[in-house]
């Protein structure tokens, strides 16, 4: 990582960036000495966020690193969208130099809880299949089509004014035009979609619907094997060189993920919650909380939004 910093602008204040690290993420673990960094999934962090920057004035230099979630770049003057793939090595010298970027980044979670998914199964979502992809460096450049960019520059301007401003149902809003964007980034991607879907992509959908079937309860990487067919072995490799995680990090993030639902939404003690997210030792629930949040439960529940 540079030693260096940039100070970037998001909606509307100062973002300082030490590499890839921001307000918004946080470095999770490091894959063959690559960085990997996920979107923050706490009750301050909005959903979506924006950033600008220059790159005639100030190109960013850091390492190849790992997203764990998906983003986009807009690059305005050639009116051309980056899709950044999750869990893809980065190679961020290979933007085009001279120009000005916007990135998007969000919660693939937040999006699917738009359209009806619990959690991060995102990857069978339609709207996110664009960000699976292969390309070299993890970048898939997508020229706009005649006419687009009044429609993406509007829609970002109009991100960052909900993100701003905070008016009532502010999240709800931001969500609301990232989804436009998304619609019409899938539009011009079909093809990359279909291809992934042919690719084996069910296979996936199958493991997370297993998972949320029964993540309440004791659930184990062969158990979650042997309802797809599959041996605990093969099942490893191909969800890790697929997803960049294992099955039982899947099992964990889908326990964390209703565990934050049940804290914001409820008054239960840690105790039932832990409990109905399938770990009855509320000790050890609170410690993997914390390793995934850098909060407690309790302090989680009692953030404001």
């Amino acid at each position: 990582m540079p030693s260096d910093q940039h100070n970037w602008v998001i909606v509307g204040r100062t973002w300082t960036i030490f590499g890839d690290v921001s307000e918004s993420t946080r470095l999770v673990r490091h894959r063959r000495g690559v960085p990997v960094y996920d979107y923050r999934t706490d009750r301050v962090t909005p959903p979506v966020t924006v950033l600008r920057f220059d790159r005639r004035h100030d190109p960013p230099r850091d390492r190849p690193h790992i997203h764990a979630f998906p983003l986009l770049l807009y690059l305005e003057a050639s009116s051309t969208v980056c899709v950044v793939a999750a869990e893809r090595v980065i190679d961020v010298l290979a933007l085009p130099e001279g120009e000005r970027v916007v990135g998007v980044f969000f919660d693939p979670v937040a999006v699917g809880g738009v359209a009806g998914a619990a959690w991060p199964a995102w990857r069978a979502h339609p709207l996110l299949f664009p960000f699976l992809h292969a390309d070299s460096g993890g970048l898939l450049q997508l020229s706009l089509p005649a006419g687009r960019r009044p429609f993406w520059d509007s829609t970002i301007t109009s991100i960052e004014t909900e993100l701003t401003e905070r008016r009532a149902d502010h999240r709800r809003a931001a969500l609301a035009y990232l989804t436009l964007l998304l619609v019409d980034l899938a539009r011009m991607t079909t093809d990359v979609a279909e291809d992934l879907r042919r690719s084996g992509e069910p296979l996936l959908a199958d493991v997370f619907e297993v998972i949320d079937r029964r993540y309440a309860t004791p659930l184990s990487l062969r158990e979650v094997a042997d309802a797809v067919g599959m041996s605990a072995g093969h099942l490893t490799t191909v969800v890790r060189r697929r997803t960049g995680r294992t099955v039982q990090q899947w099992i964990v993030e889908r326990r964390m993920a209703q565990a934050r639902v049940l804290l914001a939404d409820t008054d239960l003690p840690i105790g039932v919650v832990a409990h109905r997210v399938g770990i009855p030792d509320p000790g050890y629930f609170s410690r993997v909380f914390h390793r995934h949040h850098e909060m407690s439960p309790r302090r989680w529940r009692g953030m404001s939004e």
